[in-house]
């Protein structure tokens, strides 16, 4: 039998854990300021690729030390006391790990298909989280922006993914993101795309489906 795909493409956080977002949307109720407003000061508009300081410490071109004075002089600026590091320590609390997607990722490594991450990270911070999930055991390669100088969405990490595991044409790919932009900035390169929500259940019946793997 034909496979549809020859490589399976994650994002980590959103995908294989609860998403981050969810320790914003408390911090920022808890704080009393608007959960958007907060969000776009400690992370900037994170479906565009900017010049915002978390962006460039995703691409690696500063330290973290360097992007936290910047955020916290925006939040001085804006009316709002926050430490990008009391934000991360609420994060890292939530990674909570969804065993239907882990289990989803160990049939498909059985299956003998090719997986990788595609990951925005921060260099500090690079290696905290492949505990949560067995990441040497089944992925074959990780994709860090902070190693790469390139961040979701700039389709140019997609296309640094694909010539990474041996010259996969788009086509052959299939890529899951919780972020709407970055699944359709992967789309618009000919990648099979497949947003993952708050409950992941729908997006792995469609890679189940797709890979042809029983459920």
């Amino acid at each position: 039998m034909s496979r549809p795909v020859d490589l399976v493409l994650f994002d980590f956080g959103g995908v294989f854990t609860e998403s981050p977002f969810f320790a914003v949307e408390g911090m920022a109720r808890d704080l009393g300021v608007d959960i958007q407003q907060f969000a776009e000061l400690m992370f900037g508009a994170y479906h565009l690729d900017t010049d915002h300081p978390w962006h460039q410490l995703e691409r690696g071109e500063i330290t973290f030390d360097h992007a936290r004075e910047e955020i916290l002089a925006l939040g001085k600026a804006s009316g709002m006391a926050v430490d990008p590091m009391d934000l991360l320590v609420r994060m890292a609390g939530g990674n909570l790990v969804r065993d239907t997607m882990v289990q989803t990722l160990r049939d498909i490594k059985a299956a003998g298909y090719a997986t990788a991450i595609i990951t925005n990270n921060v260099r500090e911070f690079r290696d905290g989280w492949r505990g949560l999930i067995p990441v040497d055991e089944l992925i074959d390669r990780v994709f860090d922006s902070s190693e790469l100088g390139v961040r979701k969405p700039d389709p140019a990490i997609y296309q640094l993914a694909l010539s990474g595991m041996g010259g996969v044409s788009p086509g052959r790919a299939v890529f899951l993101d919780d972020v709407e932009q970055n699944v359709l900035s992967s789309r618009d390169l000919g990648i099979h795309a497949i947003q993952v929500p708050d409950d992941p259940e729908a997006a792995i019946r469609e890679l189940r489906e797709l890979l042809k793997l029983t459920q």
